[in-house]
């Protein structure tokens, strides 16, 4: 388990973390999100004990992290995946580490089995792409067999193999009874990954709570996309469909060539489409999606902001 108890961080005249709580429990995943700027890598690594909180505190475990004497078998983490001395192989990478607590090597073999590093195992780490980088310091995290995973962005540079992967092995981990807390602004990925998230925004806790409640919470008035139910309709007379329902609707087209219509619901729709003799090859009633919550969340809270957001 990680506590998070009144973790505030300041550098300067900036706080970057402003009083943050929350509780992080095993056999669960539980995504860390936020905005570029918001706080979860500087709170992940106070978690770690690799910068001090001004104030509050981080414990895993019960425990603050740098007070474990057996570390890797407490708490895999991957904050930084080319924190790496670049002209070791990785191999010889993972039998440094192993070293320090008494693994045997046989468990450095698993691990490079376990995260797809044997055609590279031993080539020098400088020389590796993204995706393997991030391959092996997810084999570093595991190669204590933890009982608390935290992953700071792991699918970073993945193929789409690489990427189910992580997903399968957060789930695996969780499922045993661990304690798996990892960030990514995959959204799409994060929804089929996470059983809870924990959403910051200029460093403080917007939200905490299991994803099917904060995306549900996002779907009615003063959601994701205003008041109003949500309706994937597909017709071959869109304009006579949509002028016949008038202003009440927010209409917008999709790449599939369906519509997404937000205001009145599925059978108000139909009825409406069925007074004026309007063929529809398909009218399905659609919750918002993960994505969509935590855009209408964070909207306030982007420190940078491209010129199609505002």
């Amino acid at each position: 388990m990680i506590e998070v108890d009144h973790l505030t961080k300041r550098y300067g005249p900036k706080l970057a973390v402003d009083d943050v709580s929350f509780v992080v429990r095993p056999g669960s995943v539980t995504g860390f999100l936020g905005p570029n700027g918001a706080g979860k890598s500087t709170t992940m690594r106070m978690i770690m004990g690799l910068d001090r909180p001004t104030a509050g505190r981080a414990v895993v475990n019960g425990r603050p992290y740098q007070t474990f004497r057996d570390p890797l078998r407490q708490v895999g983490a991957l904050l930084e995946a080319k924190a790496v001395h670049s002209g070791r192989s990785a191999y010889n990478h993972l039998l440094s580490l192993a070293a320090t607590h008494g693994i045997p090597k046989a468990r450095v073999h698993e691990v490079i089995d376990m995260t797809g590093l044997d055609s590279v195992a031993r080539k020098r780490v400088g020389g590796f792409s993204l995706g393997m980088g991030q391959r092996l310091g997810i084999a570093a995290a595991l190669l204590g067999d933890p009982r608390t995973l935290i992953l700071d962005e792991p699918v970073n540079g993945l193929d789409p193999d690489g990427v189910l992967w992580v997903r399968q092995l957060a789930r695996r981990m969780a499922a045993d009874g661990r304690t798996v807390f990892l960030s990514s602004h995959l959204m799409s990925e994060m929804a089929q990954t996470a059983d809870r998230v924990v959403v910051l925004g200029r460093g403080r806790v917007l939200a905490d709570a299991p994803i099917a409640e904060f995306v549900a919470g996002a779907g009615g008035a003063g959601g994701a996309t205003g008041g109003g139910a949500r309706v994937v309709v597909r017709t071959p007379s869109p304009e006579q469909l949509f002028a016949a329902i008038g202003s009440d609707a927010a209409v917008t087209a999709r790449e599939d060539g369906s519509f997404l219509v937000v205001g009145p619901d599925a059978p108000t729709v139909g009825a409406i489409a069925a007074g004026a003799g309007i063929v529809l090859h398909e009218l399905t009633p659609q919750g918002a999606s993960l994505e969509e919550a935590y855009m209408a969340l964070t909207r306030d809270d982007v420190e940078y902001r491209s010129e199609g957001t505002r």
